[in-house]
């Protein structure tokens, strides 16, 4: 029977350990890492509840709406089940130490943790124990209270810029729209500072959030239409497209901005375990075709913008860049259940829309 009591309360000291490691980790640890406790809140939910609920057969607006309540619900219930974690893992060490019965050590470990204080534990060694886990819970609950705040600072710093980009590319954005509209105000040359610039910080700042925060993922825009995945694409195609087809002088910016761009969306990607080719071939399939691109390139002739004349080079050029974020933007398109938008969630037709791996924190 000792032996017993031994294991329990050796189990329940390795829970506790646990979830406390999994909460520093998910909330104050800058780096993406894995926590048990997230894969199973968020897999979980994502997995029974909301892929069910939010099923291909619905239109986009009915699936919207409620995947616009994943990524809350699930930041609620992780704290739960921090709490929940903690209490059994005393309840079993209080259980090991003479606390009979079951129940009784479970009532004695709720008020320890959660402050209420009703109980008074039998021994002084005991005693401690239960001011241990009254620290430890009153550290969860700050954690939880600067975490949340965490959280929307950052969903508000990411969401200026994408609707600021309703304004230049349209919605859903497109990125001949957005090389047409500064064609149209005469600033296609200030393309890269008016646009690329601020664009490349944006995506510095989503790779720190974004592998750091992962819950930050699945927060959808206010409007159904926007995205940060989907305003990510656009903004790489566009610089893609710059880079490949427009004729004005080259801008190293623009090749910065593409490179920092495929960067964060690998590293966001590396956190679901999408995959991606880590060294492709400018060579490679992408997903745009030809008959896309020379699509593209006749509607930007025919609004006037510059091109240039060597078609079979551009369309070299063009794909030698997409081909660096092209399987790290569907991926992500997928996993989020992006809106439509040209050349990104466009080509998911007949995908599920569900992540292949629930979050690796």
């Amino acid at each position: 029977m000792l032996v017993g009591r031994a294991v329990v309360g050796i189990l329940g000291f390795a829970v506790v350990v646990a979830t406390i490691g999994g909460a520093l980790r998910t909330v104050v640890l800058p780096r993406a890492t894995s926590s048990v406790h997230v894969r199973f809140v968020f897999g979980g939910l994502r997995r029974f509840v909301f892929d069910p609920l939010a099923r291909p057969q619905r239109s986009f607006a009915a699936r919207d709406r409620i995947m616009a309540m994943y990524a809350p619900v699930a930041l609620i219930c992780l704290p739960v089940v921090w709490v929940v974690s903690v209490i059994l893992g005393f309840a079993a060490i209080d259980w090991a130490f003479g606390v009979d019965p079951w129940f009784e050590a479970i009532v004695t470990s709720g008020s320890s943790l959660l402050t209420l204080g009703f109980v008074r534990p039998a021994s002084d060694g005991l005693v401690v124990l239960a001011f241990v886990e009254a620290m430890i819970g009153l550290g969860l609950i700050s954690l939880l209270i600067s975490y949340l705040p965490s959280i929307y600072a950052a969903f508000s710093r990411r969401e200026a810029l994408v609707a600021m980009l309703e304004v230049r590319a349209g919605l859903p954005p497109s990125p001949a729209e957005a090389l047409i509209r500064y064609h149209r105000i005469d600033r296609l040359t200030e393309i890269e500072s008016d646009l690329f610039a601020k664009w490349e910080q944006w995506f510095v700042e989503i790779e720190e959030s974004h592998t750091s925060l992962p819950a930050l993922v699945f927060f959808r825009s206010p409007h159904p239409a926007r995205s940060w995945v989907t305003a990510a694409g656009c903004v790489l195609d566009t610089a893609a497209l710059t880079n490949a087809v427009v004729d004005q002088p080259h801008d190293g910016g623009t090749d910065l901005l593409i490179r920092t761009g495929f960067f964060a969306l690998r590293r966001v990607a590396d956190g679901f375990g999408l995959p991606y080719p880590p060294e492709p071939r400018p060579d490679d399939p992408i997903s745009v075709t030809r008959a896309e691109f020379d699509e593209v390139c006749a509607t930007l002739r025919d609004r006037g913008v510059p091109l240039k004349d060597d078609c079979e080079q551009a369309w070299r050029d063009f794909a030698g860049w997409r081909v660096n974020y092209d399987a790290a933007l569907l991926g992500l398109c997928d996993l989020v259940m992006a809106p439509p938008a040209k050349w990104s969630s466009d080509r998911l037709a007949g995908l599920s829309g569900t992540p292949r791996r629930s979050p690796r924190r």
